[in-house]
């Protein structure tokens, strides 16, 4: 299934049913009197948080949703039916903008929560509505109220509790395959992950997290250079992010520093989040080299980094514990005991 985390969609919910002119005439009854009954309610247009979805690729085929028109009235005083509503079905996690892009109408991000997006008009009144002892026979009812029509915007920001951020080859995948059951592309050149990958962390009972791979961001990412900020949208709701550095390329300082860079220059909110830097591949490297490096990011970043490798798991459980740990908002320190000997991704390898 392809991915689509943005699209513009039209909405128009149903016009409200005519009321009908109608006059009751029947035998051996000379005084009739007008029975015309009233029209149906148009159909409304609602959007609805669903469970199981995790991309807007239906709304690529259709862009148009339109409720139909409420029946109208009819003789015998017959009351036109409702026009049944629209439910537009997204993903958790969804936000609703209005046609300028920038109006937030409504932010999806609870399972089951739904927002009503058009209001179908009311049906109109038939002529019996309007008889009275001075007009006792009215020629004339209300037609029905017109619908509402808009273009919105529908924007996903994926629900994930952890967010992993770094120049394309800097591991990412390799670390999301390894810590959860994601099956996220592999190879050995970049921009491998085109598109979010989404992960369930398992550190034991009640130890789940979800971690979101973004593809990789490069220098001007914030002025469109490369995939541009696309993605980082994804990881605005996060409450950590992972910043992976591959300790094995040319200048793993700047390459840190660019990344904040672009962090910064998208987002204030997003470069200010709470930030786990981690060296990956240290596989490739001896003590003296990692000792080394771990200085010059300290120095850079003003925290110890986290040593890992995604291919071999060394330090990948430390990481995704203080992962958890600032996630909860604590330090689960009898879950991590428990979870040591339960949890190993690493056993079946």
């Amino acid at each position: 299934m392809k991915f689509l985390d943005q699209c513009k969609i039209f909405i128009r919910s149903g016009n409200g049913g005519a009321g009908a002119v109608s006059f009751r005439r029947e035998k051996f009854i000379p005084n009739g009197g007008p029975d015309g009954g009233d029209g149906g309610k148009g159909g409304d247009v609602w959007i609805e948080a669903k469970d199981g979805l995790n991309t807007l690729i239906d709304y690529r085929y259709q862009q148009h949703f339109k409720a139909k028109t409420g029946t109208h009235g009819m003789g015998r005083q017959m009351h036109g039916a409702n026009a049944e509503d629209i439910v537009l079905y997204v993903p958790v996690g969804t936000e609703v903008f209005e046609e300028d892009h920038e109006t937030l109408i409504v932010d999806l991000d609870e399972p089951g929560k739904r927002h009503l997006l058009a209001l179908g008009g009311n049906g109109g009144w038939g002529n019996t509505r309007f008889k009275g002892p001075i007009n006792q026979a009215p020629k004339f009812a209300l037609p029905g109220q017109d619908g509402e029509e808009k273009w919105i915007w529908l924007r996903l920001k994926l629900i994930a509790d952890a967010g992993l951020v770094g120049l394309p080859n800097a591991g990412k995948s390799t670390f999301l395959a390894a810590s959860s059951s994601a099956k996220p592309k592999i190879a050995d050149y970049p921009f491998t992950t085109l598109v979010p990958n989404l992960g369930v962390i398992d550190l034991g009972p009640e130890q789940r997290f979800v971690m979101a791979d973004i593809p990789g961001l490069i220098e001007g990412a914030s002025e469109g250079a490369g995939l541009g900020t696309k993605f980082l949208g994804h990881v605005e709701r996060t409450k950590v992010l992972i910043h992976l550095i591959d300790g094995t390329q040319e200048d793993p300082v700047k390459a840190y520093k660019t990344i904040r860079k672009e962090l910064n220059a998208y987002d204030e909110i997003l470069g200010s989040k709470t930030e786990l830097v981690a060296i990956n591949k240290i596989d490739s490297l001896d003590a003296d080299a990692r000792k080394k490096l771990v200085t010059k990011i300290k120095k850079v970043s003003g925290q110890t980094p986290y040593l890992i490798s995604g291919v071999t798991g060394e330090g990948v459980r430390d990481l995704l514990f203080a992962a958890l740990e600032t996630i909860q908002g604590e330090k689960p320190e009898t879950a991590r005991a428990e979870a040591a000997s339960a949890y190993n991704p690493w056993d079946n390898a």
